[in-house]
């Protein structure tokens, strides 16, 4: 992928783009791979990086949702379970198996939810990831060494799957490419174009990097903001009832010591009614996460202190070496972007996770709401809509039997670059072609030299933040360490992307003051 391309392909195009998709998270993109591989002409755009926002933020679980299953909420669990399946089938080199426990304290537990998983089981059908059981606290402890012993009597085993978020969110990226749509990062929407009886046909976008603006024609428009959904609603008509009440979720990583074994733990009752994790993930333990109504989304929102405290917490319970503040390697926020459920709710967990479609009076066509798990099929539903919409040819969606870019089955011997697929290849070339890139770039990560020149040749990075924090995951896992990674990826990306000194000592100064936020330290 490479953005100067991009960018020329929307200057030299004269007729109007099939569809335009506003929005590169897990929703968009999944948007644009439905109908880049069903033969219409796409284009997405973005305002910062893709997956800046809710995308790169989750549990990094691909999941059909346990605690949906207790609300009653079946038909979603199907869905996401179905989904689940069909995403390790398509993304092997991404998605993967992984065990959980649900510790028993009370006598009552065991049969209660092993009752519960046994459904789930069934409700995967054909899809399932493993059938769930029954274990003593021996084979628990077992599984999981550093549970908390005092009052064990057992637990239920289940299995769901585990992903690398914008990992995956970049490799549908590459997707979409490969199937003829254009991508743009660092491209903001900043007006809605329309014809004399006011149906949208356009928009006015401009390159963050030129400062020029383009002007963009299309048949059909599509807000996949997330978020942000009611900002670009807002734009076609200021009048309109926002769709968005926002809940921010938090995640405290910590060293692998803390969950020994390659067993995650799920706690479905907590003080707040929320389910938590840990789990083992990247070689650490990811701790969450938390439900709490907020005001306005924002793209770097902080965690509140009663967040972090209730992590802690509840950590304590269930882990025999209970967590301090000083054991935090990195606290990252996400927001999630739910439909209200006809009114203001206290209680953003009660919320549905359902996705939502919705076409304004001028024809923006608006999706939202929804979960990783289920973003193709969300994305299906929305091609769909705006086959309609537009009035374009009809085509069928082929995303079900999809390969994802970078598909490989057999990922053991890739070491730290399993994440990249059939793609770890080029990138071994170019740690061999250079012996400087082939070192970790600090000794707590295994991230080299190499990934940072693939990043900013081949994934579209612009920012030493798109870097440590998207095409590597490194300040979401240390940010100390990310920190301490700014100067050597600054002048690596400097030396790829033709930029001086200023540019690497200005952001080297960016990065290393959004690092300071992830950290507790």
């Amino acid at each position: 992928m490479n953005r100067e391309q991009m960018i020329a392909q929307i200057a030299q195009r004269k007729t109007p783009w099939d569809m335009l998709v506003v929005g590169g998270g897990a929703t968009g993109m999944g948007v644009a791979v439905d109908a880049a591989t069903r033969g219409f002409d796409v284009l997405l755009l973005e305002a910062k990086d893709f997956g800046k926002g809710t995308s790169s933020r989750s549990t990094k679980l691909v999941h059909g949702g346990v605690r949906y299953l207790e609300q009653g909420n079946v038909s979603l669990v199907m869905e996401a379970l179905k989904e689940r399946g069909i995403l390790r089938q398509n993304a092997p080199h991404l998605v993967r198996d992984l065990a959980f426990i649900v510790p028993n304290y009370s006598w009552w537990e065991a049969p209660f939810y092993g009752i519960g998983l046994k459904l789930y089981d069934m409700l995967a059908g054909k899809y399932g990831f493993g059938k769930s059981r029954v274990l003593s606290s021996e084979e628990t402890l077992e599984r999981i060494p550093t549970l908390q012993t005092e009052g064990l009597r057992g637990g239920v085993m289940y299995y769901d799957g585990q992903f690398d978020d914008s990992r995956l969110l970049i490799h549908l990226a590459a997707t979409a490419v490969d199937h003829g749509a254009a991508l743009v990062n660092y491209m903001p929407v900043i007006t809605l174009l329309k014809d004399e009886d006011g149906y949208l046909n356009g928009v006015v976008a401009r390159d963050e990097e030129s400062g020029v603006e383009h002007k963009i024609q299309a048949q059909v428009v599509i807000n996949a903001t997330g978020m942000f959904t009611d900002s670009i609603r807002k734009m076609a008509d200021p009048t309109v009832t926002a769709m968005i009440e926002p809940s921010q979720g938090i995640h405290l990583v910590f060293e692998q010591s803390f969950l020994e074994g390659d067993t995650a733990i799920m706690v479905p009752h907590t003080s707040d009614g929320r389910v938590m994790f840990a789990i083992p993930w990247h070689g650490n333990t990811l701790v969450g996460t938390t439900d709490t109504p907020i005001e306005q989304p924002s793209y770097e929102p902080k965690p509140l202190e009663q967040e972090i405290e209730f992590i802690l917490e509840t950590a304590s319970l269930y882990l025999s070496r209970p967590p301090k503040r000083s054991d935090v390697l990195s606290v990252y926020v996400g927001i999630r972007p739910l439909v209200k459920a006809g009114g203001p709710s206290s209680k953003t967990s009660a919320l549905s996770r359902d996705h939502t479609i919705h076409v304004d009076n001028s024809g923006l066509l608006t999706i939202t709401g929804g979960k990783w798990t289920t973003y193709r099929h969300m994305a299906e539903d929305c091609v769909d809509h705006a086959i309609t919409l537009g009035r374009l040819r009809e085509e069928s969606c082929v995303t079900k039997t999809l390969k994802i870019h970078g598909y490989r089955k057999h990922i053991e011997d890739l070491g730290s670059l399993w994440v990249y697929g059939s793609d770890a290849d080029a990138i071994r070339d170019i740690a061999a072609r250079d012996t400087k890139l082939s070192t970790p770039l600090h000794p707590s990560l295994p991230y080299i030299g190499a990934e940072v020149v693939w990043a900013a040749r081949q994934e579209m990075a612009r920012t030493i933040e798109d870097v440590l924090s998207r095409r590597t995951r490194a300040l979401f896992l240390n940010a100390q360490a990310a920190h301490e990674m700014a100067l050597p990826v600054a002048r690596i990306m400097a030396e790829e992307l033709h930029y001086g000194e200023d540019w690497i000592s200005g952001q080297v100064s960016e990065f290393q003051t959004l690092a300071r936020q992830y950290s507790l330290r």
